[in-house]
């Protein structure tokens, strides 16, 4: 991850005042995509953020996904891919082992790792700009009232070719890669106690089968302008 961005990671926690770069003491703006693994997720989010920084608003809107990991990973002063598989451990008990095992002087408990993460990831919805990929971004800003949750769904069939074709896998390998992703991702909303919260807080759902890319962000703006979520900072998103 580039210098940049993790200054302007770091500058933003050290903040006193929970406001976005719009100003006013507004949080955001924000969008939240949660998506069934094979939705391609990641590559709507960076060609929404391409699309509205071509209209030269007040901030350049950045996608984070992984990049939370670097962050919290920094506050807890422990390695970033330590802290990334540790959310993959669907079993708490394994979750402490590994981290004691790390020794006394690195040792962070299972709470304190968690609500870091969960800090991070409500800092960067509150800053505003910020795509937030996963990470139950939905329900950490669900109260945030510039914000656009959106939802990605699709038939079977369709996350497994698109998995076969990102990776290079045959069916069964893709079938097995799904499985595996979404426990990975229910062990993370389990471990910043986000499961036994609100879980369909979505703005919009939308069926990765029934649109191309382009069509998708194509939506998606026009959601943001009907929600007017860049109402409040003196901002137009203009159609296509």
């Amino acid at each position: 991850m580039g210098n940049s961005l993790l200054n302007y990671l770091n500058q933003r926690m050290q903040e006193d005042i929970p406001q976005g770069r719009g100003g006013k003491g507004l949080a955001g703006p924000v969008i939240t995509i949660s998506r069934e693994v094979g939705c391609n997720g990641l590559v709507i989010a960076h060609q929404l953020a391409n699309e509205l920084n071509k209209r030269k608003l007040t901030a350049d809107w950045k996608v984070l996904s992984k990049e939370i990991f670097y962050k919290s990973a920094q506050e807890l002063q422990l390695d970033p891919e330590k802290i990334r598989r540790m959310f993959k451990k669907p079993d708490t008990q394994t979750f402490d082992h590994i981290l004691k095992a790390f020794g006394d002087k690195r040792y962070k408990s299972e709470a304190k790792i968690s609500n870091t993460v969960r800090e991070v990831i409500r800092s960067l919805a509150v800053d505003g700009f910020n795509i937030i990929v996963g990470r139950a971004g939905n329900i950490i800003a669900s109260d945030i009232k510039n914000a656009l949750h959106l939802r990605f769904i699709a038939p079977m069939e369709y996350k497994v070719q698109t998995i076969m074709t990102n990776n290079s896998l045959n069916q069964n390998e893709a079938i097995a890669f799904i499985e595996k992703v979404e426990k990975e991702r229910i062990a993370f909303r389990k471990m910043i106690k986000a499961d036994a919260e609100q879980k369909s807080h979505f703005d919009l759902t939308i069926n990765r089968a029934s649109f191309t890319d382009k069509q998708v962000v194509d939506l998606i703006i026009q959601a943001m302008e009907m929600k007017q979520i860049l109402v409040d900072y003196k901002m137009q998103v203009q159609y296509y």
